[in-house]
């Protein structure tokens, strides 16, 4: 059974979801606010978090970040704020996903099941290996030739994770957006430029012509090994 984390400080919509999802099959943690929230991680370490940026003792940006200290695990954001600035933000500091309120709780099931399925362990195959550096699917890390760990943060590697498991195939931008941001996404192609252009900053000898984080133009992208 996946363990969620639920940080939310409106009694009726924490309720209502911890019901909801236990009714799914998910067992549910639900605090009141980000303080708590972090105690419980710490405690009882979740599969999944669902947190408001709206509590009452922390700014949510500031929980997404030190949660993401304390775990790996996804990250999804349910909040009523809809500034652009508040979307970038949080994922930003580590957010998986970004859901609006009042959302449709089919399109919350399916946003966690992205994200669980983007969480889970896959046995085909444990890490890549280039040139220039070795992606690790287990560690969630990428390695540069002399082993040490080349810093990406969370959207990053969620980027290259989805295209190094698939070596040479082209994947189309509006698929990229939704498995990395989620399913209402498709037409934002400006984040992945700007998110490939970081990557190759950081992986790529000449970023300008890049040898494994390929664009093809008016289809995707694509990974090289």
């Amino acid at each position: 059974m996946t363990e969620i984390l639920l940080a939310e400080d409106d009694d009726v919509v924490r309720r209502a979801l911890t019901l909801t999802l236990g009714a799914r099959g998910y067992n549910v943690e639900a605090v009141p606010d980000g303080a708590s929230a972090l105690r419980a991680a710490r405690a009882r370490p979740p599969d999944l978090v669902l947190l408001d940026l709206g509590l009452p003792d922390l700014e949510g940006v500031e929980v997404v970040e030190q949660m993401r200290a304390l775990t790996k695990v996804p990250i999804i954001v349910v909040s009523a704020r809809r500034d652009q600035a508040d979307k970038v933000g949080a994922l930003d500091a580590g957010a998986d996903d970004y859901v609006t309120k009042p959302f449709g709780f089919e399109e919350l099931l399916a946003r966690l099941r992205a994200a669980e399925r983007r969480a889970a362990p896959t046995l085909e195959r444990a890490e890549i290996t280039t040139a220039e550096f070795t992606v690790d699917f287990v560690r969630k890390e990428v390695r540069g030739p002399d082993a040490q760990v080349i810093r990406l943060t969370p959207t990053e590697w969620m980027i290259l994770e989805v295209l190094a498991r698939q070596p040479g195939v082209v994947v189309a931008g509006p698929d990229l957006l939704r498995e990395v941001w989620g399913p209402t996404y498709g037409t934002e192609t400006n984040y992945l430029r700007v998110y490939l252009a970081q990557l190759r900053k950081k992986l790529e000898p000449d970023p300008g012509h890049p040898r494994h984080l390929i664009t093809s133009p008016g289809l995707g992208y694509r990974f090289e090994p």
